[in-house]
């Protein structure tokens, strides 16, 4: 079982015990319920959106309006002072292989701050700005590579013998044991650089009501406000926070900024590159309930599952649609719609059921409508592609491939093809 796997089922077993069993769980697509989508391209009044022009100036708002009602409550909207410190720039950095940076993110609001790491490398021989990866990463910044002079992340971590955390810290010993999730070395050789932030300097992953992480420097008048920023909003504000840098740095190109996301932060990207067009490429990596996969399916984790033990990821007003997946105004095509026409790619795992592998390619089949509006092709068809055989049509891409709930070298290689693909495509 590789590590990431087993911090994943390590982590719903201990959630699920005493509770119910895996078995009671729908893996078996002939007992999905029947369900009807929500019309992607007709608005909340009846009209039939037909053009680009009114899927941005009608739609795309009710849309992006019902998500943050219903499921990831409001972005983060107070006004916070963002302070940008450049605490390394290290132009010899693995050896002379990369250029690192170091950037410290202050979150100010009257006396109280909030920090989180911003830890960036480079191609070396950077003589033009660069298309760049940024992704949150779970277990700190010192766990996706074993370089020393990466400082050990403060924040609250999951307790994991296998990523050698304990009592919720990170200590030397964690350094690169994440590595595997992180091919710095490859990501560099291809010409893109990478960037990442652990999640837990944003909003450390448990459920206490909101008052830790950057949520305590918002003012809620109101306690029980539904639509308070989720977990997810604030982890999102974070990846957003990190592209007001990016166009700050010349040598960064932040028209090429492909943002990366796994499990819960996969989704995490998709409403982060939902609300803030300025990601070129968003990706979802095994994102599943609440991600790419589509609720009303109920096949694998479900909205009631998800809402029960991770309380804190969606807004109060999500949990109103436990086991009612069929009464919510919208559904995950409509948050893949979001993206469009900038470029989009999900990728699920053979052994993944619990995220729904094809869920996930429905969510994407979909949203092609809109991606239509705007002259640009889809994917013609909702049936499954060979495991570890890529699809991509135009902006879109997809994969499933073997293994189970983790990312692989495998996915990388597909995400820096797409990239560079795409890139190169607006380069010329």
């Amino acid at each position: 079982m590789n590590r990431i796997h087993s911090i994943y089922v390590t982590m719903l077993l201990l959630a699920f015990l005493g509770i119910k069993s895996f078995a009671q769980f729908n893996y078996d697509e002939d007992k999905i319920p029947d369900y009807t989508l929500p019309e992607i391209l007709v608005s909340d009044n009846g009209k039939k959106i037909e053009t680009a022009e009114e899927w941005k100036s009608i739609r795309r708002p009710e849309i992006l309006k019902r998500f943050e009602e219903s499921v990831y409550g409001s972005v983060l909207k107070d006004s916070i002072e963002v302070k940008f410190t450049v605490l390394k720039n290290d132009p010899q950095a693995m050896c002379g292989k990369a250029i690192q940076k170091i950037v410290m993110v202050s979150f100010i609001k009257g006396q109280d701050t909030v920090r989180m790491e911003l830890l960036i490398y480079l191609p070396a021989d950077v003589t033009k700005p660069v298309p760049v990866f940024l992704g949150l990463n779970f277990y700190g910044n010192q766990a996706i590579h074993p370089d020393t002079s990466i400082p050990i992340s403060k924040g609250y971590v999951f307790n994991s013998p296998e990523f050698t955390i304990f009592n919720n810290t990170a200590t030397h010993t964690s350094r690169g044991v994440n590595s595997s999730s992180w091919p710095v070395e490859r990501i560099l050789e291809r010409g893109f650089g990478l960037a990442t932030i652990f999640y837990g300097d944003i909003d450390p992953d448990f459920d206490d009501g909101f008052k830790n992480g950057i949520h305590k420097l918002m003012d809620y008048s109101d306690s029980n406000n539904a639509i308070q920023p989720s977990s997810i909003s604030a982890w999102a504000f974070g990846l957003s926070t990190a592209m007001d840098y990016f166009e700050t740095d010349k040598d960064i190109n932040q028209n090429q900024v492909a943002l990366f996301g796994h499990s819960r932060l996969g989704k995490t990207a998709l409403w982060a590159g939902a609300n803030d067009q300025r990601f070129a490429i968003v990706i979802s990596n095994n994102s599943g309930c609440g991600g790419a996969a589509l609720s009303r399916r109920k096949f694998g984790e479900t909205v009631e599952r998800i809402n029960t033990h991770f309380p804190h990821w969606f807004s109060k007003n999500f949990h109103a649609f436990n086991d009612k997946e069929n009464e919510l105004p919208v559904d995950q095509h409509m948050l893949l719609g979001l993206i469009a026409p900038r470029s989009l790619y999900v990728a699920s795992a053979e052994q993944d059921k619990w995220a729904d592998p094809k869920g996930e390619l429905l969510g994407l089949y979909y949203a092609g409508p809109v991606y239509n509006l705007f002259g640009l092709e889809s994917f013609t068809t909702d049936t499954m592609p060979e495991i570890n055989t890529p699809i991509r049509t135009g902006n879109l891409g997809y994969h499933i491939r073997s293994g189970r709930h983790n990312i692989t070298r495998f996915d990388w290689e597909q995400y820096l093809d797409f990239a560079d693909n795409i890139f190169t495509r607006k380069d010329e």
